[in-house]
């Protein structure tokens, strides 16, 4: 199966596990929850995955490299403490509580929650001193005497044997103790992790025309030559910042992440063109319906990979502008129950400095609820900037209520609002400005390329990408739907075509 295969059967499973009866008990109990084993080659987003899960769960994640831990570590240290049996005092081991366990607990008291996944990578290649006591902890949650709390789930990773010489096979008694998925590479569902991600524009046009230079691990004759999804990922986020700050890259830089030399050569020498597009065709006068005649020229000459890398600048301008306008309107949305809590509060008589108390209340538990979800690793990069635009409205209100000289709560409410209204007006000009520029992308790619490939791709992009789709859904779009029609037609024309071929054998 494929990662995201993987993660919809994972994040199925531990709602499972988690679901409870009408007496609050755990329907499966914890020596019945079968651990899930994710095996696949490194790199392909394991980690990533339990990530998103636990986000989209909303329960916390701890993250384990069973590689880095010894039977001490794992299990606890011996101590000596003391007991009485049949009147006599006896000197009797005991261990601490592992370090694992304890983390568990850390997160539980520092974020609230008590339920999430705990996560043990490299599981198959533990030392051999803690291997004896895996089987017991994959059946009974036990590390030493102290078991996983209730609540929580256990997920373990590990790589196949070709790609890690410290694997150690598990035998059938601990391998029946597993739920095993094997995971293998795929472009496709990489690809679209990668666009709702932000990935690089120019790493995912090299890889649709070069797919099978995603993901490979080979020996040669030099040595291990490998490129993974984690590579390509490491390499994106660092080519943004070298072009933020204006820094050449070059094969050097590229072969740190990208272990293959021949795609190094290949990646680095697209990236000089696809820089060079760049500078040839200005994106924000194409999207701002300023571009030129002799622009447009150039592109129908263009060769096929000219054709692509424009397509994909131009797309990926047009998808941040989509994704900045929807952060905008889930915070506003966000914005709304604060504000309907602030009017009742207004209206039961409170005074203005009572209503900025409430505000500034809303704003410190906004505050502590991102801290507890950032604490448990359950905040996501997109909702964490939402909440702080929301802190950050709710705070500016509070000071500007406690600056204006406003006796009744009502005034006081009304000076929120108008701060609001004047957000949401900002928010409706901007919407207008990002259906423009989605008009003047539509029209350029209709007057330069017609119907063609480059119509599909932009067409294709816009469905695919949940936040243009969402965009398009509620503010409407003619050149979409118009074009999307067609090409709709189209190939149901196509289908005909071929069924009546088939029929006139």
């Amino acid at each position: 199966m494929n990662i995201k295969e993987a993660k919809n059967f994972i994040k199925d499973s531990v709602r499972i596990y988690l679901k409870k009866d009408e007496e609050g008990e755990y329907r499966i109990p914890l020596v019945r929850q079968r651990p899930i084993f994710l095996l696949g080659a490194p790199g392909i987003g394991k980690t990533a995955v339990m990530e998103q899960i636990a986000q989209e769960l909303g329960i916390a994640l701890v993250s384990y490299s069973m590689t880095h831990h010894t039977r001490q570590s794992a299990l606890g240290l011996p101590f000596i403490t003391h007991k009485e049996y049949g009147g006599k005092t006896y000197d009797v081991s005991e261990y601490t509580m592992s370090e694992i366990i304890a983390s568990v607990y850390d997160v539980m008291e520092e974020s609230g929650i008590k339920e999430g996944i705990l996560f043990l990578d490299e599981i198959n290649c533990v030392s051999e001193t803690l291997a004896p006591s895996m089987l017991q902890f994959l059946q009974y949650k036990v590390f030493g005497r102290h078991q996983v709390p209730e609540g929580w789930v256990i997920v373990t990773a590990g790589n196949p044997p070709e790609y890690n010489k410290s694997v150690r096979e598990f035998d059938v008694v601990t391998m029946d103790r597993l739920k095993i998925l094997e995971v293998e590479a795929d472009y496709a569902t990489w690809r679209e992790y990668a666009r709702e991600r932000g990935m690089h524009t120019a790493i995912l046009n090299f890889l649709d025309m070069k797919k099978d230079d995603f993901y490979q691990v080979e020996t040669t004759v030099r040595g291990r030559s490998y490129i993974t999804a984690r590579g390509w990922e490491d390499l994106s986020e660092m080519l943004l910042l070298y072009e933020e700050e204006g820094i050449a890259a070059d094969e050097s830089f590229v072969g740190q992440y990208i272990r293959n030399e021949r795609v190094v050569k290949e990646f680095t020498a697209y990236y000089d063109l696809y820089r060079k597009y760049k500078d040839d065709y200005k994106v924000e006068e194409i999207l701002s319906g300023a571009v030129s005649e002799q622009a447009k020229d150039k592109a129908r000459k263009a060769d096929f990979d000219e054709r692509l890398s424009l397509m994909g600048m131009l797309i990926d301008r047009m998808q941040q502008e989509i994704k900045d306008n929807m952060q905008t309107s889930r915070a506003l949305g966000e914005i709304m129950n604060p504000l309907r809590a602030l009017k009742a509060k207004a209206q039961s008589g409170c005074s203005a400095d009572e209503l900025a108390a409430l505000l500034g209340q809303q704003a410190d538990a906004r505050k502590k609820m991102m801290e507890s979800l950032q604490a448990a690793g359950a905040l996501s990069a997109r909702d964490k900037r939402k909440d702080k635009a929301v802190v950050r409205f709710l705070a500016e209100c509070e000071k500007t209520v406690r600056l204006t000289d406003t006796g009744s709560g009502m005034e006081a409410f009304d000076k929120a609002k108008e701060k609001f209204d004047a957000e949401v007006a900002d928010y409706k000009r901007e919407t207008g400005k990002v259906q423009e520029k989605m008009h003047y992308l539509f029209r350029f790619v209709e007057d330069t390329f017609g119907s063609g490939n480059e119509m599909l791709i932009l067409v294709t992009e816009c469905t695919v990408q949940a936040d243009c789709a969402k965009f398009i859904a509620t503010y409407g779009c003619e050149d979409y739907q118009r074009h999307n029609e067609e090409l709709m037609l189209t190939e149901r024309g196509d289908s005909l075509a071929e069924r009546i071929a088939e029929l006139e054998i």
